[in-house]
């Protein structure tokens, strides 16, 4: 689902006011209703058009709904635009600086580096992008990876094997680079 699909699916303000009752818990589908003042059979409808941006799951008993976050963070990361390759990295040497801008334009990145030391330097600036402490799923890594570059998986594989991301069971954290504060 693109940010823009997800926005329109948000744009009605009775289906906005039942994702935000949704986002202070799980709730039925008779308390939605009670929440927003609205009808039963208006919440189902709006519950499968949120369900259907998977921005909403029905729970095991599948007469609770819960709000799905996961969605709602996937669709900020894919429109928020790149940090600038140097500034990003905070005070860096000229040699980084130099060799940011020469992979970087527009906050894309030309090519992935061949020799290790230019490679590592961009990966650091990649590496960025992860919140230290936080675990992602390999679809969010290869979102934000596409960002910068087409062949994400390529990306994802140098983050691991320089040691900037450590991955279990397709979960992925930050484990290695500078740490912003």
């Amino acid at each position: 689902m693109t940010p823009e699909e997800l926005l329109r699916a948000l744009a009605d303000p009775e289906r906005l006011s039942v994702a935000g009752a949704l986002a202070r818990g799980p709730r039925t589908v008779k308390a939605l209703a009670d929440d927003t003042g609205l009808p039963v059979a208006r919440v189902r409808r709006h519950l499968s058009r949120l369900a259907a941006a998977g921005l909403a799951r029905p729970q095991a008993d599948r007469r609770t709904y819960a709000l799905e976050t996961q969605a709602l963070r996937t669709a900020a990361l894919e429109a928020s635009p790149p940090r600038e390759a140097g500034l990003a990295l905070g005070a860096v040497d000229e040699e980084e600086e130099a060799v940011l801008r020469s992979y970087f334009r527009a906050g894309r990145l030309r090519e992935i580096p061949a020799r290790r030391s230019k490679r590592m330097i961009v990966l650091t600036r990649l590496a960025l992008e992860f919140e230290p402490g936080v675990r992602y799923p390999e679809g969010e890594v290869n979102e934000v990876l596409k960002r910068f570059h087409a062949d994400h998986a390529s990306l994802r594989r140098h983050l691991v094997d320089e040691g900037f991301l450590s991955r279990e069971r397709g979960v992925y954290w930050r484990s290695g680079g500078p740490v912003e504060v």
